[in-house]
């Protein structure tokens, strides 16, 4: 705490002992009682207190501020001053045993949002299909069936970065406290969505920016709930009042439920977006990505695989993938030559790998936009041939 404000509280300290001084509770004469914190129709000495308590931005314990005796020895005193002041200080202060303290110094604190960053909140258990190691999974029959019609010669894109045409490049996410007002949602495909209210910022971020044409997806983490909100084609009404979505879900971060068979989410194969994105936190910071990713294919089959619970296709091609389908880059495949971004990515691709989550370009895989990105690091990517994966066998199909 800087030197003027301990001065300042060290001066509303004198004024409170010499309120005390004369007296406890030692009432002074002010008609309209304009200083009367504790709603008691008077202003005493416990006003002084809680005058004092609220300079050092202590949290008060009610709407009217029922209770100064910060040593709960039944009165009120200089030593109630003198123990605020030391709290506010920094300063150590006891407690006799059953005597609440006094709380944190500081402002209480405000809702979030903070865009982007490590939520607390583990994401989906540790059997989650997320977060399950595939790298000993066995391979499924039709495996070079469908690598040949996703492009065994073409290579993988990074679907995310810094900014590319004054847009952030990628899937925003935005995490929110408990304290975050839930708004009405309105959506399209109500039918296959989980109904609002959800807790979106006003300024939540738009995949695209605000006056983006596309996908327009919107997630949002409440980090202290542990549920995790998603939207397609989300428009915020009335500045935030409320929203405007094509789809929408809601997943509990802490269960393993899925979807309800043939019911999508923000994304075309029913599952949640969040836990698929590559991260800067994740690639840069603690160098390690803990779950499968998430990537787009241009053609995909009337089917779908678990994890997946929708398919947003009408062709029964069986050589096509479905939704859900999930690859893993060959054991074999040497990312070395690559940068130290790309070379995150292909370890997490060897032991989580990726799923088929939506229709898009071949091969685009998914992640958070961050202006940290060393796009040119990312680039290595697009040097990864399809011939570097492999399907996995995790189910048989539902169509």
């Amino acid at each position: 705490m800087k030197t003027t404000a301990l001065v300042a509280l060290a001066l509303i300290g004198l004024a409170a002992l010499t309120v005390l001084s004369a007296g406890n509770p030692g009432s002074l004469a002010v008609a309209a009682a304009p200083g009367d914190a504790d709603c008691s129709g008077g202003v005493n000495a416990l006003d002084a207190l809680q005058v004092l308590r609220a300079s050092a931005q202590l949290p008060p314990p009610a709407g009217c501020l029922a209770d100064a005796d910060n040593d709960c020895d039944g009165d009120l005193d200089s030593i109630d001053a003198l123990r605020i002041l030391r709290h506010a200080a920094g300063l150590s202060v006891t407690y006799p045993p059953g005597c609440p303290p006094m709380g944190p110094v500081g402002p209480t604190p405000t809702p979030r949002p903070s865009q982007g960053g490590e939520p607390a909140c583990d994401i989906f258990p540790a059997s989650n299909p997320w977060n399950t190691d595939v790298s000993a999974f066995p391979l499924a029959t039709n495996s070079d069936t469908y690598i040949n019609n996703i492009g065994r010669w073409e290579h993988l894109h990074p679907d995310f970065g810094t900014v590319w045409n004054g847009a952030p490049i990628g899937i925003p996410y935005v995490i929110v406290g408990a304290s975050q007002p839930v708004v009405p949602i309105s959506f399209d495909y109500w039918e296959e969505s989980d109904p609002g209210p959800y807790p979106v910022p006003p300024t939540a971020p738009i995949e695209g920016g605000p006056s983006a044409t596309g996908d327009r997806h919107v997630l949002v983490i409440d980090d202290d709930n542990c549920v995790l909100y998603e939207m397609f084609y989300a428009w915020p009404q009335n500045g935030g009042a409320s929203w405007d979505a094509g789809s929408g879900a809601a997943f509990h971060l802490d269960s393993n439920a899925l979807r309800p068979d043939y019911l999508t989410s923000a994304d075309a194969a029913g599952l949640p977006i969040f836990p698929g994105l590559v991260r800067y936190e994740e690639v840069v910071e603690q160098g390690v990505i803990d779950h499968a990713l998430r990537f787009t294919v241009n053609n995909s089959q009337r089917s779908f695989i678990h994890p997946a619970t929708h398919f947003a296709s009408v062709s029964t091609d069986p050589a096509r993938p479905p939704m859900g389908l999930r690859l893993r880059m060959k054991s074999a495949y040497d990312c070395s030559w690559a940068s130290g971004e790309t070379q995150v990515v292909c370890a997490a691709l060897k032991k989580y790998g990726m799923f088929v989550a939506d229709n898009g370009s071949d091969w685009y895989i998914t992640g958070a936009p961050d202006a940290r990105w060393d796009d040119n690091a990312l680039g290595d990517i697009k040097d990864i041939p399809g011939d570097a994966f492999e399907v996995v066998d995790t189910g048989p199909l539902i169509y």
